[in-house]
């Protein structure tokens, strides 16, 4: 999705000329052309943007205007195998030979991969996932200006046609793998935990494993929501960068904690590589998603805030635009100005107002609430949406408090962090509760609904406090009493968000690992392979309701200390050897063609030889 959006099938689809429209979104569309989109280079990461070696200047060469562009970029999706590059340069035109129409700055080119001095094809290798990535690069390389994306118009236009389509690409496709991820940890983890047996006992059974699956299923549910919603927003043609950013960073956080805690349950069976193994591959990849499309470090602590603060405010994008009117207009601006700035100090006062008494009546309400509330559909919705606008004063009113900080507020990275946190727990919370509506009637939907609910409250809680406790600048000391009375107007008691307990905990862990609808709900969209393939997550999930049924049997027989009946010996009998079949794991003669040398010797062995050698007593039954 995000190599299609801005590399360059959006970006033509939006502001290409006619003859580029024409000429490539048909080979995009196909399949004949695979897109990839050139921005970071050694110097270039983060601040991708500033375009470092990555240079073009405005020429003209037998009467036809262009530019000469020298460039080194790298890691770039796709570019291993692409057949058309959205390539993004720094524009300069010393003589001003574009006269107006047009302008210096971040330049978008398209240029095919056989272009004249364009080099593409060497890759880099992240992690061994079959993930293609390598390098662009060119000297000195002419480029018409008919290859400038959108024409020589939009010359120095590229930063806003980025964002534009980054917004779209980057909420979608990474938030989806994150989903797949939980759909198949819940699917083949669930499964494995109930089928793998220690002490007597299946997995599933133990305090621990239950932890973990109920906190990849809360995780998995908030993430396939988000994604949801998501997909949603971008069918309706919007392109929110917040939110993007916001499901990027949450989601492939989230969907990097479900694999991991996947991995520690399946443990020995999910380090040991094969084709038994379902969960490496996830495990070692994911990394790639944490880090493409913006390094979820820097998403986290300075773009979503960074971005959104001033820009989502209903009247502080119109007071700073004020400020920047001519002189010309300065009566005007003055007028705008005061009006602004009374709008800004009303809604900071209503957001103080409303951020103490829905936090008075939260704090009620989840006093007095019962610990199977939940299990009513319509008041798991009503006390949820409650708890959510109360934490929407409160993240309102400390977004106002931000404004205390000025220009400093871009370097406070730890306070834009902990929003960052709050804002996309709220709105996972506000995808979680969408996502119930819309599948309502699923068994066990409310249970885990409620467990994600209750966790992401508890985030958003946590991190407002601790933004409280830590609120920089001159002012701090001032804004950080002032959050503290709007948000926790009596300390400790407007503080009531607390973990899932340990029965929800259990109750969830029990669906995922055994036969149920809400289990089902997380296979939708699971491969399963033929029967008589072999296919690890297809077995185990097929093996579940027998051995499931086995253990029903065997609690039983030990409760009417009785022998079995010969159906029941079979059961058991059936469920046993599909236990000791999947719970095996892949092993190899030799692993490199270097060990499958006939005089290969491992060194750690020859070393041994060596030793014994010198030796007089070479074995312990040599004599003494």
């Amino acid at each position: 999705a995000v190599p299609i959006s801005l590399g360059p099938g959006e970006l033509l689809v939006r502001y290409g000329t006619q003859d580029q429209k024409e000429y490539f979104l048909p080979r995009l569309a196909d399949g004949t052309l695979i897109p990839c989109f050139g921005l970071t280079g050694p110097h270039s990461g983060s601040d991708a943007t500033s375009l470092i070696e990555s240079d073009c200047v405005v020429q003209e060469r037998n009467g036809e205007l262009g530019v000469v562009a020298s460039f080194k970029k790298r890691y770039i999706t796709l570019a291993p195998v692409a057949g058309v590059i959205g390539l993004g340069l720094n524009l300069s035109d010393p003589d001003g030979l574009l006269k107006g129409t047009g302008e210096g700055g971040f330049t978008v080119a398209l240029l095919e991969r056989d272009h004249e001095g364009l080099r593409m094809g060497p890759r880099h290798m992240p992690l061994n996932a079959a993930f293609m990535n390598g390098t662009v690069e060119g000297e000195d390389v002419w480029i018409p200006m008919s290859n400038i994306l959108g024409g020589q118009e939009r010359c120095g236009y590229g930063w806003h046609m980025f964002v534009e389509c980054l917004a779209e690409g980057r909420g979608v496709s990474l938030p989806a793998g994150s989903a797949g991820a939980a759909r198949g940890v819940a699917t083949g983890v669930g499964a494995y935990s109930r089928i793998r047996k220690q002490f007597r006992v299946p997995i599933a059974e133990f305090g621990g494993i239950q932890e973990a699956i109920a906190l990849s299923a809360s995780d998995g549910v908030m993430t396939i929501a988000g994604t949801d919603l998501m997909n949603a927003i971008v069918d309706n043609h919007e392109a929110p960068m917040v939110i993007s950013s916001i499901m990027k960073q949450n989601c492939t956080e989230r969907g990097r904690r479900i694999v991991e805690r996947g991995m520690d349950i399946a443990a020995g069976s999910a380090i040991c590589r094969g084709d038994k193994n379902y969960l490496g591959n996830a495990y070692m990849s994911l990394p790639i998603a944490i880090t493409v499309e913006g390094a979820n470090i820097m998403t986290r602590s300075f773009q979503i805030i960074g971005q959104g603060l001033t820009r989502c405010h209903p009247h502080m994008l119109e007071l700073i635009n004020s400020l920047q009117m001519p002189q010309s207009q300065e009566d005007e601006a003055v007028k705008i100005f005061t009006k602004q700035f009374y709008k800004v100090t009303g809604h900071g006062l209503t957001n103080f107002g409303q951020s103490i008494t829905r936090g008075l009546g939260a704090t009620v309400s989840t006093a007095t609430r019962s610990k199977t509330a939940y299990k009513n559909g319509d008041k798991l919705l009503d006390y949820h949406e409650k708890q959510l606008l109360r934490l929407c004063a409160n993240f309102a009113l400390t977004a106002d408090l931000c404004f205390t900080l000025g220009g400093r507020l871009k370097f406070e990275e730890l306070l834009m962090g902990r929003l960052a946190d709050a804002l996309g727990a709220i709105f996972l919370g506000y995808s979680t509760l969408h996502h119930y509506t819309r599948r309502r009637g699923i068994a066990g939907l409310e249970d885990v609904t409620e467990h994600a609910m209750l966790r992401l409250e508890k985030e958003a809680q946590d991190a407002l406090l601790e933004a409280s406790d830590n609120f920089p600048g001159v002012l701090g000391g001032v804004a950080s009493t002032v959050m503290k009375l709007g948000c926790f107007p009596l300390g400790n008691l407007t503080r009531p968000y607390k973990e899932p307990g340990d029965e929800l905990t259990k109750e969830v862990s029990r669906m995922i690992t055994t036969p149920s609808e809400l289990r089902e709900f997380f296979c939708e969209g699971v491969y399963f392979a033929p029967e008589g393939q072999m296919h690890q997550i297809t077995d185990l999930n097929r093996a579940l309701p027998i051995c499931y049924e086995a253990d029903k049997i065997a609690s039983v027989l030990r409760r009417e200390k009785r022998q079995p009946t010969t159906e029941e010996a079979n059961k058991i009998a059936e469920a046993d050897a599909l236990r000791d079949a999947l719970i095996q794991v892949d092993v190899y003669d030799n692993l490199t063609d270097k060990e499958s040398q006939p005089e290969y010797t491992r060194p750690a062995l020859v070393g041994t030889e060596e030793r014994l050698a010198a030796l007089s007593r070479k074995t312990f039954s040599d004599a003494a």
